[in-house]
């Protein structure tokens, strides 16, 4: 009798999950993020069975800009293995003030509009700068901050002594879980954008 039960329990629990993703592609067809041009965009979708990595940021966040070179060191470590985007909550943002923003800073990811907050729904964050890390199945694993470099707005250690995204994607991975799961950032509350 137990192991029918964990069977159905088993079945129920991959029958929801599979639903929570179709759930979300259908929330990003019919509000989603939306590339610098325009067009819809599912970055579940476009990561090819990679470990997906959305990171939230906002042009008139300073915190969010100071991570600039901390974003980009950890993209191209784990580039081969994950998927990054860039993603811009801000409803009044353009796709040319944020290719000028790309441009100032150097960043070589793609980025997402994301105005409707689909994604940032889908991820839990609240803040910028922050970051989602979701495995090969699209199961969020990890949302918060990069580091501990920011202890509040305009405070900082001199050197992070936590690594957080970087521990997610080694997490996901090795098809681990996260310890901490949700650790929040030091930045921009994204609250103020709607």
């Amino acid at each position: 009798m137990r192991d029918r039960s964990f069977a159905w329990s088993t079945g129920r629990c991959l029958r929801w999950a599979l639903t929570a993703v179709c759930l979300a592609s259908v929330a990003l067809a019919q509000h989603g993020a939306v590339d610098l041009d325009g067009n819809t965009v599912d970055p579940f979708a476009a990561s090819s069975g990679k470990i997906l990595v959305l990171i939230f940021l906002r042009r008139d966040c300073p915190v969010s800009s100071r991570y600039a070179p901390t974003i980009q060191q950890i993209s191209a470590r784990y580039g081969h293995d994950a998927s990054f985007w860039l993603v811009y909550p801000d409803k009044a943002e353009t796709g040319r003030t944020i290719h000028q923003y790309l441009s100032d800073y150097g960043y070589r990811l793609p980025a997402l509009r994301d105005p409707d907050h689909t994604l940032v729904k889908l991820a839990h964050v609240q803040i910028t700068p922050e970051v989602a890390v979701f495995d090969r199945k699209h199961q969020l694993i990890y949302d918060g901050r990069i580091d501990d470099w920011y202890v509040k707005p305009g405070q900082s250690h001199p050197a992070a002594t936590t690594h957080e995204l970087s521990d997610a994607i080694r997490a996901a991975l090795a098809g681990q879980s996260v310890e901490n799961s949700e650790v929040r950032g030091v930045g921009c509350y994204i609250s103020d954008l709607d």
